[in-house]
């Protein structure tokens, strides 16, 4: 029953427990001698005793047990979330041997063995290093071949979801909304001329031209759609004359094969951390309170299966229609002449919803970004159903809730750099949340917290935080 509870709350209970018991020992032996002396007289006296040994009984437990919490109940959390980090979330660095120093030789152990993972890890570490550098060379090569091909070309699975896409995909799916790995293709194409093209290729295992017509019903675009041989899903191709808007920029091809395999969803408490889509997101604003204040910048990073997919990523100026004070200009560096000219709210509000969708939105003290989004939420004929993650309460759930758990301090603790000139922009600490988020995903595994319902239901053990937050 015990074992849910955290190392420093059953150690309080049992001090609590050991003052009880020896409140009814001094009470009861008080209790003896007052009934052995037959003289009533001496009750105010033994009132008296019992009082003083009492409240001397329980300030001496009390003293004990916060001498026992600083020195032995916290070292031993921070050492044990300190060894997590460095087995699940690759963060380096040496442990704080001076704050376990009543731990006798735990500490001096426990770092002479994560000296030895490092060692190991690094080891481990360069030869990936140089595999995954001669993967990266082959992959840019097909990516530059595929550059040449006036097609665009992209994967799905038998669930229409995005498995990959290449530059020129990317290019055709902007037209529509921002490209997603793992998206579904309803999104981007209409269901009906889709899944009649689907069911001729299942049919007759041979390839399908079609006529796709955009989910806005814009534009129409000519496809061919291609069996994958043994391999579950589909290839599409969209002809040249649908190829001709390229991105923006350069965007590498973008791929996890694992998704070929997708299984049918279930709901959102049941799943596998490993399986959710994460929209990871931050804002700049006027100021700092949301009832009154407006967005003025929006940043968001997409994480799919434990990692950040390259190129998915959300950087929007907001004009927020007032004036953006100087102290708050000097804290994002966001000007009242950057946002000339950029979207609304309800322009960046509905671009992030969609880029949010069939996601987990996670955050940095979610509330507080969140509560501006909601609040122009009729007016952006938006509704905010996202499953919402707190990546405060995640720290708390890893490191306990007496540690510091800012954005910074986070950073700190994982091994995550934040550039000097991205701090305090939107799309800065969205990438720095979102990798703080990666790091952190395997630690709730090693945990034992393997579906995102697990890790909400222990998240809001540690609600008070966010409450003395905002």
């Amino acid at each position: 029953m015990l074992t849910g509870l955290s190392l420093r709350l059953r150690i309080f209970l049992f001090f609590c427990l050991l003052a009880a018991g020896g409140l009814a020992v001094v009470l009861g032996a008080l209790w003896l001698a007052y009934v052995r002396t037959g003289n009533p007289n001496l009750m105010d006296a033994f009132v008296l005793a019992a009082l003083m040994a009492g409240f001397g009984l329980v300030a001496l437990v009390a003293g004990i047990w916060l001498l026992f919490d600083e020195n032995v109940a916290k070292p031993i959390e921070r050492l044990s979330s300190s060894m997590r980090v460095r087995a699940h979330a690759g963060a380096e660095g040496s442990l704080d041997l001076h704050a376990a120093r009543y731990l006798g030789d735990l500490a001096p152990a426990a770092a002479g063995l994560a000296g030895q993972l490092n060692a190991s890890a690094m080891d481990t570490a360069a030869a990936v290093a140089a595999e995954t550098a001669h993967l990266s060379a082959e992959k840019e090569r097909l990516t530059a071949l595929l550059t040449e091909i006036p097609v665009a070309m992209l994967l799905a699975n038998p669930r229409h979801q995005i498995v990959l896409y290449d530059g020129q995909a990317a290019g055709v799916l902007a037209q529509i909304a921002h490209p997603r790995l793992n998206a579904s293709l309803f999104d981007y194409f209409q269901r009906d001329s889709l899944e009649r093209a689907y069911a001729r290729l299942v049919k007759t295992g041979l390839e399908v031209s079609c006529t796709l017509s955009g989910a806005d019903g814009a534009q129409t675009y000519q496809a061919r759609m291609k069996p994958l041989g043994n391999a579950p899903g589909y290839m599409l191709i969209l002809d040249e004359a649908s190829a001709r808007i390229a991105p923006e920029a350069p965007r590498p091809l973008v791929y996890d094969f694992d998704l070929l395999n997708q299984v049918a969803d279930a709901a959102v408490d049941d799943m596998d951390l490993n399986a959710l889509n994460f929209a990871v997101f931050d804002t700049e604003t006027t100021g700092l309170l949301p009832h009154k204040d407006e967005i003025v910048q929006i940043g968001a990073v997409r994480v799919v299966k434990g990692r950040i997919v390259p190129g998915e990523r959300l950087d929007l100026l907001v004009d927020p229609g007032r004036p953006i004070p100087p102290a708050s200009t000097r804290v994002h560096g966001v000007s009242d002449a950057m946002v000339r000219g950029a979207p609304d709210i309800v322009a960046a509000a509905r671009q992030f919803h969609h880029f949010s969708r069939d996601s987990v939105i996670v955050a940095h003290n979610a509330p507080f970004d969140m509560a501006f989004l909601r609040r122009h939420a009729k007016r952006c004929e938006l509704e905010w159903q996202h499953p919402i993650l707190d990546t405060v309460l995640l720290s708390a759930v890893l490191f306990g809730a007496s540690e510091t758990h800012t954005l910074d301090a986070l950073c700190d603790r994982l091994g995550v750099t934040i550039p000097a000139e991205l701090r305090h922009t939107a799309l800065g600490d969205a990438q720095a949340t979102a990798e703080v988020l990666c790091r952190m995903l395997p630690m709730l595994r090693a945990r034992g917290f393997n579906r995102f319902g697990e890790v909400i239901r222990e998240t809001r053990k540690h609600g008070r935080l966010l409450e003395d937050l905002n």
